[in-house]
């Protein structure tokens, strides 16, 4: 088995695929042992092998002696004014991410919907220039367990917090998750299995600048997910300036729009195309008639996003004026349509601005 290992010597157990642990278990032990394990681990959530009391003794000084919990470590907590929460944890290697929980409450103050923001990598390698995690660079990829275990605190905190577990996941945080696959989709079984959280597939959205091969790659894996790709230009020329993943042949739209057809074939499902409104760049009448052309070649809805300007960087959000003749445009084509407001921007917690201010690397 293919397992990282600290100084420690010792393996992260939330770090493994169900395949995995019951490789390990059945070294000494049988095989319904590691289903009893796996549902302390992903369905209780404990974090403490004593908890485990329906294991026998020697199999937790097993666990005890080979295995470790590498957990997070929560930071920081900020509160915005929206009562969107952004949670700062360290790793076990001591660099820092962000989590995002965002409310949906309704005209009496209850949350009718609470989505968790995950990030599935410490910084971004896509480098995009309007996003302040693509400034930090790529420092590492998180885990199956590290990005289950921002949902499962993030779900303590929305108990404590709304009265309510989590509705949705969103991984749109720090990071490209198709750069980061198999933990991605161990963690999304990890949340999905009835072992598990238990959380319906169609509650996971699954956001990537346009890998266009790892979305064939998905379409091929059946997943039931949703997808989401972050377009933010519907001119080759435009989209390379601000997203470098575009000016490579086997990235750019063309490759993109062909993935995204034979994504929406072999699955069935739509797609949501993510559109960035910055102002004088990609929100005028013509940029909104070339979109509607590219979505119409897949099953698709577009949502566009109020900008939420980072330090340092020059984009602004486009006026609502621009974004009303904007909607107009994609809707006369039958484009279906939706906004994205910002969502705890006084806290840097809105899309695009996670970064973590400072950090061991």
């Amino acid at each position: 088995m293919a397992h990282d290992k600290e100084t420690s010597g010792l393996l992260d157990i939330l770090s493994m695929s169900r395949d995995q642990l019951q490789t390990w278990v059945l070294e000494t032990d049988k095989s319904f042992r590691s289903k009893q394990i796996y549902r302390w681990l992903w369905k209780q959530g404990v974090r403490s092998f004593d908890e485990m009391k329906n294991l026998p003794d020697s199999l937790r000084r097993r666990l005890k002696d080979e295995t470790e919990f590498r957990n997070l470590e929560l930071v920081q907590q900020q509160t915005a004014s929206d009562r969107t929460e952004k949670l700062l944890f360290k790793l076990s290697t001591g660099r820092l991410i962000e989590t995002v929980l965002i409310p949906d409450i309704d005209p009496y103050g209850n949350a009718k919907r609470l989505t968790v923001c995950v990030s599935s990598q410490v910084g971004c390698a896509m480098a995009c220039s309007f996003c302040a995690t693509g400034q930090m660079g790529f420092l590492q990829n998180l885990t199956s367990g590290e990005i289950f275990d921002q949902v499962r605190l993030a779900n303590d905190l929305a108990i404590e917090r709304f009265g309510s577990r989590i509705t949705n996941i969103v991984f749109m945080g720090m990071g490209e998750p198709l750069l980061n696959p198999q933990a991605v989709l161990d963690s999304v079984e990890k949340l999905t299995s009835e072992d598990g959280m238990g959380l319906g597939s169609r509650r996971i959205t699954v956001s990537t600048v346009g890998l266009a091969g790892r979305i064939r790659e998905l379409a091929d894996l059946d997943v039931k997910f949703n997808l989401a790709v972050s377009l933010h230009a519907p001119f080759d020329d435009k989209r390379s300036s601000i997203m470098p993943v575009n000016r490579k042949a086997r990235t750019d739209l063309v490759a993109l729009m062909d993935s995204i057809e034979y994504y929406t074939r072999q699955s069935g499902r739509t797609v949501t195309y993510e559109y960035c409104m910055f102002q004088g760049y990609n929100d005028s009448v013509e940029d909104a008639a070339e979109l509607a052309r590219l979505v119409a070649r897949a099953p698709a809805k577009v949502n566009l996003i109020m900008y939420n300007p980072v330090e340092g960087l020059l984009f602004q959000p486009s006026s609502e004026k621009v974004l009303n003749q904007f909607i107009a445009r994609l809707v006369r084509d039958r484009v279906i349509v939706t906004v994205r407001r910002s969502r705890g921007q006084d806290i840097d917690a809105a899309c695009g601005q996670l970064a973590t201010k400072s950090m061991e690397s």
